[in-house]
């Protein structure tokens, strides 16, 4: 696997956008998006510290979101939250990545009862190795940050699909509908336990 490139960007320090605030992507010939998950060790909602190993002979859902408490990403959240049953049943696991500290990320699960991990990227170098750290605009200001986008991940690692530049209203049920299609194809198990512990 590609291992993650190690850049000196800095987040972006500014104050969450109001919602009727339109933030674009700056297109870029350098952010190419990988064939495979990447390596990483990150640390998760859940207090350890995880890798891209852990994810391999599952179908993974990794959803990448600029904020949490922020109105968009809170609605992506809460949907799936609400598509979590069908998929964890099938043996699907939903992974949720920005890069916020891992006590913002609890607050995050605790107060919407989010049943799955988010990992914490502070220093967004599985950001950069997955193409979605990328120059924004708005207001004719440019900044760095994380570019909403969801990638689904076969047993093996292969980025299989990827909706970039999300919207969020009605994405998570699209989600689903691909993730399930995929764990059939590839017999996965019903997972024992939930994703979060």
């Amino acid at each position: 696997m590609p291992k993650p490139s190690a850049t000196t960007a800095k987040p972006s320090t500014t104050k969450p956008v109001k919602r009727t605030a339109a933030t674009t992507a700056v297109p870029s010939a350098t952010s190419a998006a990988p064939t495979c998950l990447p390596a990483f060790s990150l640390p998760g909602s859940d207090g350890a510290i995880h890798s891209a190993a852990e994810l391999r002979g599952r179908t993974c859902v990794l959803y990448v979101y600029p904020k949490d408490h922020t109105p968009g990403c809170t609605q992506e959240a809460c949907d799936f939250r609400d598509a979590h049953a069908r998929l964890h049943a099938a043996g699907v696991i939903v992974i949720g990545l920005s890069c916020d500290s891992v006590e913002r990320h609890r607050s995050f699960v605790a107060k919407y009862r989010l049943p799955f991990l988010l990992l914490s990227d502070v220093d967004h170098r599985l950001a950069e190795a997955l193409g979605v750290w990328q120059e924004k605009s708005l207001y004719g200001r440019r900044f760095m940050g994380l570019v909403r986008t969801t990638l689904l991940i076969n047993a093996t690692g292969h980025i299989v699909r990827t909706w970039p530049k999300v919207r969020v209203g009605g994405h998570a049920e699209a989600v689903v509908v691909a993730a399930l299609e995929l764990a059939r194809g590839e017999g996965a198990q019903p997972a024992k336990g939930d994703d979060v512990q």
